[in-house]
């Protein structure tokens, strides 16, 4: 697996996200409560930090949980969350390790049908539905992971030609599309919480007196 990757927006972090399915998975990992771009780059931090060019899951898996959780708090921190998100980025390679012999890309190398492969990455530690579905449709979009409906098992994010998810970033460009999306969705979610009517109270029953 090796392609044009623009996730970090930067040179060095995206070339390993394009060469690495590990990298890949980490970056999708770490997509959670700061930037895409801040996400994407951490796996090449994480590289950079251990002295390797690559990332390999049995190495993560075997780490020092403080150490690891060391490295990834260096300024700057991988994410804002660095402690529990060293904690998960070592569940995820354990997991690598103990069901697919550490080789990320055993999750979707020969799998015949996208339900298949969505079945697999939810089963990952840290990667609920939605994100499984995004990491499938960056799959097909971007590194031509293509099994059979692939991209129905991914939902909306598999939707040609939208700006939903890290998979329709292709650029700067794109990258503004996509987080124009997402404030709008924001935004529609709120007005909705706020036009809920408001549930009315259940008149409490009175307290029965003691007859004395």
């Amino acid at each position: 697996m090796s392609t044009k990757i623009q996730l970090a927006q930067q040179p060095e972090a995206d070339d390993l996200l394009g060469r690495s399915p590990l990298a890949a998975l980490v970056g999708m990992l770490l997509d959670q409560q700061i930037p895409m771009e801040w996400a994407f780059s951490g796996p090449y931090t994480i590289a950079v930090r251990m002295g390797r060019d690559d990332l390999d899951a049995r190495e993560i898996a075997a780490y020092d949980p403080e150490a690891f959780a060391a490295l990834l708090s260096e300024k700057p921190a991988v994410h804002r969350y660095p402690g529990s998100m060293a904690t998960r980025v070592r569940q995820l390679c354990q997991f690598l390790v103990e069901h697919y012999d550490g080789d990320p890309g055993a999750l979707w190398r020969d799998v015949d049908t996208g339900a298949e492969v969505l079945t697999r990455l939810n089963a990952l530690p840290g990667f609920g539905r939605q994100k499984s579905q995004i990491f499938l449709a960056l799959l097909g979009k971007q590194f031509a992971v293509r099994p059979q409906g692939w991209r129905a098992a991914a939902g909306a994010y598999g939707d040609e030609g939208s700006f939903r998810s890290a998979a329709d970033i292709t650029g700067p460009e794109t990258l503004a599309k996509v987080r124009a999306f997402k404030q709008e969705a924001k935004r529609a979610a709120k007005q909705k919480a706020a036009e809920k009517p408001a549930k009315p109270k259940e008149a409490k029953e009175p307290k029965e007196t003691k007859k004395r």
